[in-house]
């Protein structure tokens, strides 16, 4: 049984239930997860609580020293870590290394917090009278961590609280727990003194007991926007800070000009990288005019047809299986609802799968696509590629704006102007031009716009300096001595 990880000690969970950790490429149970106590929550921020004024107190250029060391032993675990990931949620080698990267990448611009933490200061904002603001940590921090990216998600969020000076608790999916646990063991090895950062397993139970814990000032949560809203409305409720990222449907735009073999490419890779499992995954391409849709089907279908679908260990393989057999029985059911409500089957994905041991779908391409269908309106979250068609780039935006989420949307085009009047007058928040995947880098801010996102402050980058701090102002006036000037 999985361990959990409280005031620098390895220590088992009360919980009197598991859930299997499984390989979804082999069905193969590889561990259990506690479902653990609001017990376990307790002890987790008891130890976070503990550690907390001593490190608060530690300068932050000694804070981020073990930040240093673990930015290189993350380095040299990458290839390991990686594995990891692919065993446990099922992506392919290639996929699980560019997330271990960007989860480096979180903690090397935490290295940054000398500088991203400081405040500002003005003297005479009146006769005789300075004013300065500091940005201060605020006590414990906990994050609720998603399956589909077992090694990144995590770490938008703990290295930047904890080189702010803050302590952390971190709940890892129960579905991918492991990978989280071989990073916190390296965390050890830097030198994060105990109770720093702390791990604690377990589903809905550890979930609440975090939200409402009168010792936690704030939860950042990823996951589907039925628990996102949950748990904003059920932490901010008592009284925390809250980021709390839902779900997403990402429309694509395709535009006369746009390099077409090109785009086709990137777009389907959006849609069935990760198997569809990310919240960055394209969805519904539009495309300009019927002209560029003829074209985009015939590039589309082809690109999916020669995907290699497999153990995301095989060099061979394109894509992944799904994280369950509920996921994929719930994909395999949009589909057959989407062909009822008219749309056009161009590639059956769920043909050819069946004697696979895992949770193997193959890419689906669904054409004819309108705007009142269910499977354009809600979250897929699965490798089915969905063509549909505008006029012109203001009906196109008129879709995209109609959608109650909104997280990320891109355009294909070579038209600077078109470009610019589509970021201007899109909603989702995270915009591409030319890009499948318009994931921001560390050290810029991370979150949708919408039904993708609940609170005031986005995750990683210079943001969470805001969202993991406190703006505490001071003003000073010292009466002149004659004395001594």
């Amino acid at each position: 049984m999985i361990k959990n990880y409280l005031g620098g000690q390895w220590v088992d969970s009360h919980a009197t239930e598991s859930a299997e950790v499984i390989n979804p490429a082999t069905a193969e149970v590889i561990g259990h997860c506690p479902l653990g106590t609001a017990e376990d929550v307790d002890a987790a921020v008891a130890a976070a609580s503990a550690a907390f004024q001593s490190w608060r107190e530690t300068p932050v250029v000694d804070r981020v020293q073990p930040m240093f060391r673990l930015k290189a032993l993350l380095e040299d675990a990458h290839e390991d870590l990686a594995r990891q990931v692919t065993l446990e949620h099922g992506k392919t080698l290639v996929e699980a290394r560019g997330s271990v990267r960007r989860g480096i990448q979180m903690v090397e611009t935490a290295c940054a917090m000398p500088s991203l933490m400081m405040g500002q200061i003005l003297e005479d904002i009146a006769p005789g009278i300075d004013s300065q603001a500091v940005r201060r940590p605020m006590g414990v921090f906990a994050c609720i961590a998603p399956f589909n990216f077992p090694a990144m998600v995590p770490m938008w969020f703990w290295p930047f609280a904890i080189a702010a000076g803050n302590t952390f608790v971190i709940k890892p999916s129960e579905r991918v727990p492991l990978t989280q646990l071989k990073i916190v063991e390296l965390a050890e090895q830097a030198g994060f003194p105990p109770g720093v950062l702390n791990v604690v397993h377990g589903g809905k139970t550890v979930v609440d007991r975090l939200c409402t814990h009168p010792d936690i000032k704030g939860v950042s949560f990823v996951g589907s926007t039925p628990v996102a809203k949950h748990v904003y409305t059920t932490a901010g409720g008592a009284g925390k800070r809250v980021q709390s990222l839902g779900g997403a449907k990402n429309f694509m735009v395709v535009m006369p000009d746009a390099v077409l073999d090109k785009t086709a490419a990137t777009a389907v890779e959006s849609i069935i990288g990760c198997a569809g499992e990310r919240c960055l995954a394209g969805s519904v391409i539009i495309s300009i005019g019927e002209e560029t849709r003829a074209q985009m089907e015939t590039l589309v279908v082809d690109q999916a047809r020669r995907t290699t679908v497999g153990d995301g260990l095989a060099p061979e393989t394109d894509m992944g299986p799904l994280i369950s057999q509920a996921s994929k029985d719930r994909v395999k059911g949009m589909i057959a609802r989407a062909i009822d409500d008219g749309a056009e089957l161009l590639v059956d994905g769920r043909e050819g799968v069946d004697d696979m041991p895992g949770y193997f779908l193959k890419p689906t391409v669904l054409g004819n696509i309108q705007p009142q269908m269910e499977i354009a309106q809600e979250e897929v979250f699965g490798p089915v590629i969905l063509l549909a068609a505008a006029d012109d780039l203001h009906q196109a935006v008129d879709w995209i704006n109609s959608s109650p989420y909104g997280n990320t949307t891109t355009l294909f085009t070579t038209n600077g102007a078109a470009a610019r009047q589509f970021c201007y007058h899109v909603d989702p928040t995270m915009v591409g031009i030319n890009i499948g995947v318009p994931a921001p880098m560390a050290f810029f801010s991370f979150g949708g716009a919408k039904q993708s996102f609940f609170g005031d402050v986005k995750a990683h980058g210079r943001a969470s300096v805001d969202f993991y701090t406190d703006s505490v102002v001071t003003i000073h006036r010292w009466i002149k001595d004659a004395s001594i000037w």
